[in-house]
């Protein structure tokens, strides 16, 4: 593992068991992250982007042990040592969890609304004995700032304050540990447009300040060619492309991150071009089709296609890492975003 590599995830696996009837009999699985292997490097930001239901909210919650992964490797490099976050118990993985913090997608419903601000913020330095009273209080205010709300509102309750005021709530009680890697979940989904481009001026000036580490997941390519170095495309609980934000935008290698592209409107009233539409329905995630997943609605596809899976390979150039999972990613010719 690379000394400048934060987190490096290998096979990374979810399966949801299907259960029947009533002795709850497992008859299959939904394989919502199947083989993922991805890295973030310290002081990047990764976008993770893909239709709803392609598994990006599981991969980052299973990266945090939100949730227990099926199989696979996480290792995060914490002050030097290499961890493997998959293989700790209950008392080691409290620990670690300092070093990760989760931003959710609805500021509405993540937030208690029984806690005041100050309760919010400050409860993961509370449960880590890290501070209490004054210097509690203290610590939240400094927080409150650092997101652009003023400290004498750590009293009010969360119906109190808006859609992108609560996000700023649930970005300071992120950063309250100071953690490394923080995986944000679709943060500017469920705010208004101008909002939107706020908090995201505040996440990459956070990133800064605090040198932080970014899981971004979202489903909107143009908020992510905004706030990523890198990004990563799922279909289907796989990883199908992965490269620099600038490379996979101008020359994407795989078929179903072209069709992405093409889905991404042009802010130009006289922009007129027939775009590629993407027929055929997702796969479904327990029974997928044979070979490459994406071959039923790819208008590349050959034999070989419905087949054989596509193995990630690197076929990137001058040095440069650029993964793609598609039999003819060297020699199709793709059409991306100038």
């Amino acid at each position: 593992m690379n000394n400048n590599i934060l987190l490096e995830v290998k096979e990374l696996k979810k399966y949801f068991p299907i259960q029947k009837g009533f002795l709850r009999k497992v008859v299959g699985y939904v394989r919502a992250v199947d083989k993922v292997s991805l890295y973030i490097k310290e002081g990047e930001t990764l976008g993770l982007v893909g239709e709803s239901g392609c598994g990006k909210t599981t991969t980052g919650r299973a990266i945090l042990r939100a949730i227990e992964p099926t199989e696979g490797e996480i290792l995060f490099n914490a002050d030097g040592n290499l961890i493997d976050i998959a293989k700790l118990n209950k008392d080691e993985l409290k620990h670690i969890r300092r070093y990760m913090q989760m931003i959710f997608q609805d500021p509405y419903s993540s937030l208690n609304p029984r806690m005041t601000v100050k309760d919010i913020i400050g409860e993961p330095l509370l449960v880590n004995g890290i501070a209490r009273g004054k210097e509690l209080e203290e610590r939240v205010g400094e927080l409150m700032k650092a997101v652009g709300l003023r400290p004498e509102y750590m009293i009010r309750y969360p119906h109190a304050f808006s859609g992108g005021q609560r996000q700023r709530i649930g970005i300071a009680r992120a950063l309250a540990l100071n953690p490394k890697l923080v995986v944000c979940d679709e943060p500017v989904s469920a705010l208004d447009v101008s909002i939107q481009a706020q908090t995201l001026n505040l996440l990459q000036d956070l990133q800064e300040e605090f040198h932080l580490t970014y899981l971004f997941i979202s489903h909107d390519l143009g908020v992510v060619e905004h706030i990523s170095d890198r990004v990563a495309v799922m279909y289907v609980g796989k990883l199908v492309e992965m490269a620099e934000t600038e490379e996979l935008f101008k020359n994407p290698k795989h078929p179903y991150t072209e069709a992405l592209l093409a889905a991404v409107p042009k802010p130009d009233p006289k922009y007129r071009e027939t775009r590629k539409l993407l027929f055929g329905e997702v796969a479904d995630p327990s029974n997928p089709p044979s070979g490459c997943y994406f071959h039923p609605r790819c208008p590349y596809a050959k034999d070989i296609c419905k087949e054989e899976y596509p193995p990630l390979v690197n076929i990137g150039r001058n040095g440069e890492d650029h993964f793609a999972a598609c039999h003819f990613a060297d020699k199709l010719s793709l059409v991306g975003i100038e």
